[in-house]
């Protein structure tokens, strides 16, 4: 009698120290915030399509020139399946609002000499990244 209390305490204890690490993993996720200061959000666009696909499209002033904090924060963007997150990065010397479109380009073609980078999410989760330099 007293070891099936025991075991049943044991595998309380086990549990309770899961949850615990669990919950704890759960909360301490990098968020948005390690972004501030690298991105200044220029423009957003979404379609109101709820039942299909979902296009979402950034226009992000790139502060902090890096391509791998570039990809990570269009990483960091939601993403719906079978919808696309498109996210342009343009120089640090554009200080506008840039207004979106759903359809190609996506923004007027005088910001184009100000492109540094795009980000692509496709339907099918691929991403693709393209620095201008390239």
């Amino acid at each position: 009698m007293k070891s099936s209390k025991l075991i049943y305490y044991i595998l309380a204890g086990l549990v309770l120290l899961l949850v615990i690490v669990i919950g704890k993993e759960s909360l301490s996720q990098p968020g948005m915030e390690r972004f501030e200061g690298k991105y200044k959000a220029l423009g957003s666009y979404r379609n109101e399509n709820n039942t299909g696909p979902v296009i979402r499209v950034f226009a992000v002033k790139a502060i902090d020139s890096d391509l791998e904090w570039m990809e990570d924060y269009g990483n960091s963007l939601p993403h719906t399946k079978y919808g696309r997150t498109i996210v342009f990065f343009f120089a640090d010397e554009i200080d506008q609002e840039i207004i979106l479109s759903p359809k190609e380009p996506h923004f007027m073609s005088a910001f184009q000499p100000y492109l540094i980078a795009s980000y692509e999410k496709t339907a099918m989760g691929e991403v693709r990244f393209k620095s201008e330099d390239e």
